[in-house]
Formats: structure tokens, C-alpha cells, sequence
């Protein structure tokens, strides 16, 4: 893989780290990718986009089944970025994995009112990437709190 060629040759290269744990998230390996991203935030604590490496890391959390760590850290990107619908809605899907459906609510209404076009699960899907293993992780997690916070199939 590339970004472990740029790691290799630049241990500080906190983006590469990032893209590699992102990566592995998207092949279904939430857990391999988690030490990817928790290893760019130590390099680089300010990064710009540091909400963006909290919302992947309470993504894998999320897709693992750990729900309370999931909300702590999209709460968090959240709160860093609040114009992300995508934050939003990870984070709706997170409190409606947990069975906090009024919050997930609130989440779920904030993410669609930012990106009315996404407010289906069907529409969620047709905007996925990720392969098989990643789409299964996502249907028995993200998608079941999804359901539970109020948002339709179609």
C-alpha cells in the first residue's frame, strides 16, 4: 500500500497514517485501523482537519460495537466541526445504536436539515464506498441506529 511506503520513508507523516486507518476502515478492518489514526493525532494534535480523525475514529469504534466510545469521539467531532452533516449523522447513528433515540433524533434532523438529499437509508447506501466486509459492519451498526433514530428505507 502506498501510504505504508510514505510511513516507511517519513515515520512523522501523521496524513499517511490517517489515510492508512481510514483505509482500513473502508476494507472492513475497523479495528487494524483504529492505531492508524489514534498514531496521526498524537503526530499531529492540530491538525486541520482533526475533527475529521475523531468522526473515522468513533466510526470504527462505532462499526466495532462500541457504542459509548463512538459517541464520546463524534460528539467530539462534532463539536469541532458542526457544519459536517456526515458528523452528524454518524453520530445519530451511534445514539440509536445505544437505544438514545431523542438525541439520535435531534442528530438525525440536524444532519438532513444540512444535507436534505441524504435522508434515506437508501440514499446512504448509493453514496457508500467501502468493500463487502465494511458494508456488513455498516448494516449491522450505523444503519440499525439509523433505523432506530427514525430515518427511512426509502
Amino acid at each position: 500500500m502506498e501510504f505504508e511506503t510514505a510511513i516507511a520513508l517519513d515515520r512523522s507523516n501523521a496524513r499517511a497514517f490517517f489515510q492508512l486507518g481510514q483505509t482500513w476502515m473502508w476494507l472492513g478492518q475497523p479495528e487494524a485501523g483504529i492505531p492508524y489514526v489514534e498514531k496521526a493525532i498524537r503526530l499531529n494534535p492540530h491538525d486541520q482537519t482533526l475533527a475529521s480523525h475523531h468522526a473515522t475514529l468513533g466510526l470504527c469504534h462505532l462499526l466495532l460495537g462500541h457504542a459509548d466510545q463512538a459517541i464520546d469521539l463524534l460528539r467530539k467531532a462534532r463539536a469541532e466541526n458542526p457544519r459536517s452533516y456526515g458528523f452528524h449523522l454518524w453520530l445519530a447513528g451511534a445514539l440509536g445504536f445505544k437505544g438514545d433515540l431523542d438525541e439520535a433524533r435531534t442528530a438525525l434532523a440536524e444532519a438532513i436539515k444540512l444535507k436534505p438529499e441524504m435522508n434515506s437509508l437508501k440514499q446512504m447506501r448509493a453514496s457508500s464506498v467501502g468493500n463487502s466486509d465494511y458494508v456488513a459492519l455498516r448494516e449491522k451498526t450505523f444503519y440499525v441506529g439509523l433505523r432506530r433514530a427514525g430515518m427511512p428505507e426509502e
